[in-house]
């Protein structure tokens, strides 16, 4: 899928403005620049950004009401999906944040958050923290089951979950439940037709 097809589907399909598209090229250019020293995404992805990465990210917006509550973004990373999502984001009082351990990609996520004026807290290692949030969103974390277990023991409420996952979404669902069961749904990705977006709504 060529880049300009991607912003025709974010501008025409997710609702993404003008001036996001905008704020995302900004983004995609400090993320390459950044890139060169540090292995945020891996190489072979730099020329498919758009594809792979941003629009992966921004099809979770389909799923999120932005019009009240707060969001968490298990391991960041380089911003994917939660830096996404915080851009895309247009109510100040719909709260962002992003968990990342590693100081480096801390430092890159302040530094993109201020310059496009982004509503985010940056914050540490997720087990360090007590989680209060009505969604929490993952793409790269760690295994299905590391991501339930925050879920249920360190997040306070009900809350919505949605990961990102790829071809192995299902074999790696009946693992997480293999001892509890819990509502979920499978929505198919529009980036690979083979990947599935896991929906966990877990109630406390």
């Amino acid at each position: 899928m060529q880049d300009n097809e991607v912003i025709n589907i974010l501008l025409n399909q997710l609702s993404f403005s003008s001036k996001n598209i905008s704020d995302l090229k900004i983004f995609k250019n400090e993320l390459l620049k950044a890139n060169k020293k540090h292995n945020f995404i891996s190489k072979n992805t730099e020329t498919v950004i758009w594809h792979r990465h941003i629009l992966d990210s921004a099809q979770i917006v389909k799923f999120i009401d932005f019009s009240k509550g707060s969001l968490s973004d298990l391991g960041s990373g380089a911003g994917f999906p939660g830096l996404i999502l915080a851009l895309f984001n247009k109510n100040k009082n719909f709260h962002v944040k992003l968990y990342e351990k590693s100081p480096v990609k801390r430092a890159f996520l302040r530094n993109i958050s201020d310059r496009l004026s982004l509503n985010i807290e940056i914050c540490g290692n997720i087990y360090n923290e007590s989680i209060d949030t009505d969604y929490i969103v993952s793409r790269a974390f760690k295994k299905l089951e590391s991501i339930i277990q925050v879920s249920r023991e360190i997040a306070k409420n009900s809350h919505k979950l949605i990961i990102l996952k790829g071809q192995n979404a299902q074999g790696d669902l009946k693992k997480a439940f293999n001892k509890e069961k819990y509502d979920y749904k499978l929505e198919n990705s529009i980036t690979n037709e083979k990947s599935k977006i896991i929906i966990v709504d877990f109630k406390k």
